[in-house]
């Protein structure tokens, strides 16, 4: 009986490796914004530039999307905040962190995804070009 992992489990493991790899660099990248919209709106501005170029790379969608996006960007430190606001006093804090994060989420994501369609496409048309001699 052979003692290496199966091909599947290899690729789970390897695509676990990818995912810790981008999560600790997101994490120390989150920890020295310590400004949690800040973090979460860069975190969807890179999401979708990583969006636009996932379908033709997993693994960068492993490591940049899932690992160090999702690191960087937090749901429940987001709840902390409304809760916080809400436990304060400040409802309206509250629904202008709401409503600014979730329309600014959707739009940086829009946004990243458009600019990383454009960086693809320049770099295929440069790589489509002829080479000077």
């Amino acid at each position: 009986m052979s003692t290496m992992p199966s091909r599947s489990l290899q690729g789970d493991l390897r695509d676990l490796a990818l995912v810790a790899g981008g999560a600790i660099p997101g994490a120390l990248l989150r920890w020295q914004l310590e400004a949690d919209v800040v973090a979460n709106m860069l975190g969807c501005l890179l999401l979708g530039v990583v969006l636009a170029q996932a379908t033709r790379r997993k693994r960068l969608m492993l490591w940049a999307g899932i690992g160090f996006c999702g690191s960087l960007t937090t749901f429940c430190t987001w709840m902390l905040d409304l809760t916080r606001a809400l436990q304060a006093g400040k409802p309206g804090e509250s629904a202008l962190l709401l409503l600014a994060s979730l329309a600014g989420g959707v739009a940086l994501v829009a946004l990243g995804h458009t600019i990383g369609m454009l960086l693809s496409h320049r770099l295929r048309a440069r790589a489509a070009m002829p080479k000077k001699q």
